[in-house]
């Protein structure tokens, strides 16, 4: 059973939709139990970091994804948010996160930075953008050359482009990691159901996936 974790910060029912639109069964988890009985688990996120994690504990949805994840080893993708809150703390809120990807969340620091072109680059990072693969990941399994998607964050997770969890980044003014795994624990920092066919190939590999 895929499970859509529904922790009050984003619209999973977008999530839910593009699932059903590959020919997959998923649905939508709110309580542990729900959790405790998923094959797979997506967790996105959209808003403040401290407020995800506040919601996650409140609703006891944290000890369930503890013991699914990391425990059982059920694969799980974070998207956005739900990708950042997978790292060991954030500026947002100066809170811990998960701590299953060995990074921290930082905001965009663009003072100073050089870039291309006449416009100025503005936090948030909003809209279509390219990524640079750096490791193989079966995410990236029979994607185009270039392939792009869509952004929305102010934050990002902090983690050199040599890390061995970073699978992608994007350039944003500096590289950032915009895909990370760390064994069965994928993210991404940008919208795959918002991604049209890009996303819908990286959702049905993650989905298809062991």
């Amino acid at each position: 059973m895929i499970v859509v974790v529904d922790y009050g910060m984003s619209n999973v029912r977008s999530i839910v939709n593009k699932i059903e639109r590959l020919k997959l069964r998923a649905s939508v988890g709110r309580t542990p139990e729900d959790v405790l009985a998923a094959d797979k688990l997506i967790i996105p996120g959209v808003g403040h970091f401290a407020a995800g994690m506040k919601n996650l504990r409140s609703s006891g949805l944290l000890d369930a994804l503890e013991l699914k994840v990391r425990r059982e080893g059920a694969p799980v993708l974070g998207i956005c948010l739900g990708m950042q809150l997978l790292g060991t703390h954030s500026e947002e809120g100066d809170v811990e996160g998960l701590g299953w990807i060995d990074a921290r969340v930082r905001r965009f620091q663009l003072e100073g930075v050089q870039h291309s072109g006449s416009s100025r680059l503005r936090v948030p990072h909003v809209g279509w953008n390219t990524i640079e693969a750096r490791r193989p990941s079966i995410l990236l399994d029979g994607q185009s050359d270039e392939p792009r998607f869509y952004f929305v964050h102010s934050y990002h997770m902090d983690a050199a482009p040599e890390s061995e969890a970073v699978v992608a980044t994007t350039l944003y003014g500096y590289p950032f990691a915009s895909i990370v795994q760390q064994g069965n624990i994928y993210g991404t920092q940008f919208h795959p159901e918002k991604s049209h066919h890009y996303g819908m190939r990286l959702l049905e590999q993650f989905l298809r996936c062991a």
